[in-house]
């Protein structure tokens, strides 16, 4: 099996695909031991013909690819897409479009949470893919047909995938709906959260404000110390000595080399004196300038046995219309929505509006009943 391993040969097969209305787009990459992916392979394929390009070779530039992946009138097909969008967004400076995700479609089409791609395989064209290359080292070099053939039906089978759901949707009237859900994965602000959000990724474990402005601040240096030295942020620190370090506020080494979250010796690291610097950064602040704590909001009296009548409603409209539950409320929408009736949630807007949102603040105000017959819950509408 050919790989491209050059500029010349890239740009003549991008050409071609750009003839197309779209093509079909995977990537292997390696991430255990670094913050950014590591860009191993690039597999694509249009309509008739099918490549694999070698990113990791000497002698390759791959702007064409990239040009490719901008390129407005060609769709880029990928299954669950965001890792693949990150790497061409950190790599190439921007966000393939427009784009299609076929695990998103498949919970539209009523393909259950979240379907794995040898699974929707499976269910739309009966073939089987062979799983024993999917722990592949795939930076190595030189790599077998097995596994070459493994990564290549990552996209050769998914455009009959695409076609069988593009027409589906065409069919229910549903190409709309996944539309809606694109603009979330070509979002800029979907991966480029910065360093000072870093805290947003950790459970709020603290209660007062200058623990929380301590642990916002060694999170904002962890995420930079991990960008910078390209480590995974598990390795700069673990979750837990943030939070163990906002509780215990240490200002000095021989307080650091107390805390039990830290590795042993990391007060005298050479990573010491800055991460002493932003939690000396974090104390300093005047109070008028502290972060507020979030607090949960009380619910209402009933909410939660709203909640419980929501999620049969929820389960009875995803039956009835071949929709994923996930994909048209969360847990946290239905809780949100229990307790008020114009909760700003995905579930009471657009298209999920009109299948559930709708039904589910009639059921709030007893408009609709739920009922049991012929051994199943029915939607009652009452006068």
């Amino acid at each position: 099996m050919k790989i491209i391993t050059d500029t010349e040969t890239l740009v003549d097969a991008c050409d071609q695909f750009a003839k197309h209305p779209y093509v079909t787009v995977d990537t292997e990459f390696l991430r255990e031991t670094t913050f950014w992916p590591i860009l191993c392979l690039i597999q694509i394929a249009g309509p008739d013909s099918e490549v694999i390009v070698d990113p990791m070779a000497e002698d390759i530039d791959l702007a064409p690819f990239f040009k490719l992946m901008g390129n407005q009138e060609v769709i880029k097909v990928f299954h669950a897409a965001r890792q693949d969008v990150e790497i061409v967004h950190n790599l190439g400076g921007l966000i393939p479009a427009p784009l299609f995700d076929t695990q998103v479609a498949a919970m539209v089409c009523g393909y259950g949470d979240s379907i794995a791609y040898n699974q929707l395989v499976s269910r739309i064209t009966g073939a089987h893919i062979d799983k024993s290359s999917r722990f592949t080292d795939w930076s190595r070099r030189p790599l077998t047909d097995k596994q070459l053939n493994y990564a290549l039906a990552d996209v050769t089978h998914l455009r009959d995938v695409y076609e069988s759901l593009r027409n589906d949707l065409a069919a229910k009237d549903r190409s709309s709906w996944v539309d809606e859900e694109m603009e979330v994965l070509t979002s800029e602000e979907t991966y480029d959260l910065p360093v000072e959000k870093a805290w947003t990724r950790l459970k709020m474990r603290v209660r007062k404000p200058l623990d929380l402005a301590v642990m916002q601040h060694v999170a904002e240096w962890r995420e930079t110390q991990a960008r910078e030295r390209d480590i995974p942020r598990g390795r700069v620190i673990k979750d837990d000595a943030i939070y163990e370090i906002a509780q215990q506020h240490p200002r000095e080494k021989k307080a650091l080399g107390r805390l039990r979250a830290l590795p042993k010796g990391f007060e005298n690291s050479r990573f010491a004196d800055s991460l002493l610097e932003a939690i000396e950064k974090a104390l300093a602040l005047p109070k008028s300038d502290l972060p507020d704590v979030p607090r949960p909001t009380r619910s209402p009296e009933g909410t939660s046995a709203a909640t419980e009548l929501l999620k049969v409603l929820l389960k009875i409209v995803a039956e009835q219309h071949g929709v994923a539950s996930k994909v048209i409320a969360t847990i946290d929408d239905l809780e949100k929505i229990a307790a008020d009736d114009d909760a700003d949630v995905a579930a009471l807007h657009g298209w999920r509006k009109e299948l559930f949102g709708k039904q589910a603040l009639e059921l709030k105000r007893g408009d609709l009943a739920l009922g049991f017959e012929d051994k199943k819950i029915q939607l009652i509408e009452l006068e």
